[in-house]
């Protein structure tokens, strides 16, 4: 036994079972089949984890045809039910931010999520949500902050253009899978953007509605929402932290885009401004067969950065998200454009600034189970110097993996 509280299998089994069973998943989510894989049942609890680490536990129990074994199925009869229960409470949620900013005379764009929730493209409990994510403007930071004092959501942490709040009052979160009474923070940001890997990506201005009313407010348009969604799998995939419900999101959201919505996003990829699109849509593409018109992924192709495009042509769901076990020195390297930026990058990795380790404390602050592992708690210096001596997993991913081998059916 050791800190996991669990006996879990070598580094090389588990490193397996998450490619296997993460594939095979992606697949049965894609384009459903209809028998059951034949999995050992260390692999069935694995993909346990991989379900709710790629946040399709909703998906799958909704649309896989195949039951498989009673502890599987069990697993998928919680969740549905967690989601049902959570997807009430966030609606609750939602519905109190929007009164509270009307009477405060706010106005803020309701993003992500939210967003597809109000599009309705997804069944009841199908898809996970773990925050509430609003943008506003630099102007209204403080009126903000008075609304989020009336939720009675305190602040909790600020990274960068975003800062976070949570209920004062709050059940202690879980280590595995959905749950009703998992916290949920609201994060309010100014600006949109992501680091890739070190220059800032900012598509605030495409995402501000000309009008800004009390209340929530919709994307201009629905290409603005998938923008964002590519943004953020983009930087997802820079960390090797994405999840198969993001490209899930994508797929839906595209078959809801206008013409005019595909000519906004051609034009922005005919200028180059997109370089970073083409590995999130190619992926989006290559699991689910659709995603985006051949002409606009072809234009998005030849604008990628040649490095980055034959890293995510190679690498596939596994190598990008929480399910790849192995702790990567240099992630996002192939993000780089130019060398200084390659430069910059890597002195960011050795060194990390203080929003880098700010995400680091607030995981460990939403996640406590996840300081069963000493790996956070050794200085950076003493990290590096673990990874180049030995074979540590990732914590979050090996956490999960253990929260899933310890449920009573495992």
């Amino acid at each position: 036994m050791n800190a996991l509280s669990v006996a879990l299998p070598p580094f090389k089994v588990v490193a397996a079972a998450l490619r296997r069973t993460t594939e095979h998943l992606a697949r049965e989510v894609a384009r459903p089949s209809e028998s059951a894989p034949d999995w050992n049942e260390v692999e069935w609890a694995v993909a346990r984890s991989v379900a709710a680490l790629q946040g399709i536990s909703g998906l799958i129990a909704n649309r896989v045809r195949w039951r498989g074994p009673p502890a599987w199925a069990a697993f998928l009869d919680r969740q549905r039910e967690q989601l049902l229960l959570r997807e009430a409470s966030i609606g609750r949620l939602l519905e109190r931010i929007d009164a509270a900013a009307r009477d405060a005379g706010l106005g803020y764009v309701a993003l992500k999520g939210s967003a597809l929730r109000a599009l309705e493209i997804y069944g009841p409990g199908e898809r996970p949500m773990a925050d509430v994510d609003l943008l506003v403007r630099d102007a209204d930071t403080a009126t903000t902050a008075a609304v989020m004092r009336g939720l009675d959501y305190v602040q909790s942490s600020v990274v960068g253009s975003h800062t976070n709040y949570d209920p004062r009052h709050k059940a202690k979160s879980g280590d595995f899978g959905e749950h009703v009474d998992n916290p949920l923070t609201i994060e309010v940001h100014t600006t949109v953007s992501e680091s890739l890997p070190v220059k800032e990506v900012d598509i605030t201005a495409r995402l501000q509605p000309a009008g800004l009313l009390p209340g929530a407010n919709a994307y201009p348009t629905r290409a603005a929402l998938l923008l964002h969604l590519l943004l953020h799998a983009a930087g997802n995939m820079k960390a090797h932290a994405l999840r198969q419900i993001q490209l899930h999101d994508v797929a839906l959201l595209a078959a809801r885009l206008d013409d005019a919505d595909w000519e906004t996003l051609f034009d922005a990829a005919s200028a180059g401004e997109l370089w970073w699109a083409y590995p999130p849509l190619s992926l989006t593409v290559r699991y689910y067969g659709r995603g985006a018109p051949p002409a606009l992924l072809r234009s998005l192709r030849r604008h990628c950065p040649r490095l980055l495009r034959r890293a995510s042509e190679r690498h596939d769901l596994t190598d990008v998200s929480w399910s790849n076990l192995r702790i990567s020195a240099l992630p996002g390297i192939f993000w780089s454009r130019t060398p200084a930026d390659a430069l910059r990058y890597v002195r960011s990795r050795v060194l990390p600034g203080r929003d880098a380790l700010a995400v680091i404390r607030l995981s460990l602050e939403q996640k406590p189970h996840m300081r069963r592992v000493a790996w956070y708690q050794l200085s950076h210096g003493q990290r590096i110097a673990r990874w180049l001596v030995s074979r540590p997993p990732r914590v979050q991913t090996i956490t999960s993996v253990a929260a899933a081998l310890r449920q009573p059916e495992a």
